[in-house]
């Protein structure tokens, strides 16, 4: 079983595949699921994910959700650039730009990335890096206050 999305019916195996959905839908500008969650789960922006599934689950319809289990498996006898079950996004990404598996590991990935693309993608680099530290400085203790 799983859970309907309570504003555009798109089914979500879980609760906390159903959070990320709304989440990551409203973060992306869909103004109906960003007033839904506002409505519905008020804070919902500075929620994790477990307590987000927590606040939205009570809302969704349980619906029929098929388990397929070729996601984690390759076909490698199929040569296509199509996108295929289990592949990840950065294999996705790295076939995209012609790269074979694994060419992502390093974290470059400038190869066809024009000048935006790279910026963008060092931007999130720099997000990423800065909220692992925030979280490192907020287990041992030291962000008693943060400067902003």
């Amino acid at each position: 079983m799983g859970y309907a999305c309570p504003v555009c019916e798109t089914p979500q195996s879980d609760a906390e595949h159903l959070a990320n959905h709304l989440a990551f839908t409203a973060m992306l500008g869909d103004d109906d699921h960003e007033a839904w969650l506002d409505d519905h789960a008020p804070g919902w922006d500075e929620d994790g994910e477990d307590e987000l599934a927590d606040r939205v689950e009570e809302y969704a319809k349980e619906v029929g959700f098929p388990q397929v289990f070729d996601d984690t498996t390759h076909d490698h006898r199929h040569a296509s650039d199509e996108p295929r079950g289990g592949d990840l996004f950065e294999d996705e990404l790295a076939r995209a730009n012609g790269r074979g598996r694994g060419s992502m590991a390093g974290g470059t990935g400038g190869g066809a990335l024009d000048g935006e693309a790279q910026e963008i993608l060092q931007e999130a680099r720099d997000m990423t890096r800065e909220m692992l530290d925030d979280e490192d400085e907020s287990a041992d203790g030291n962000s008693d206050e943060r400067d902003e």
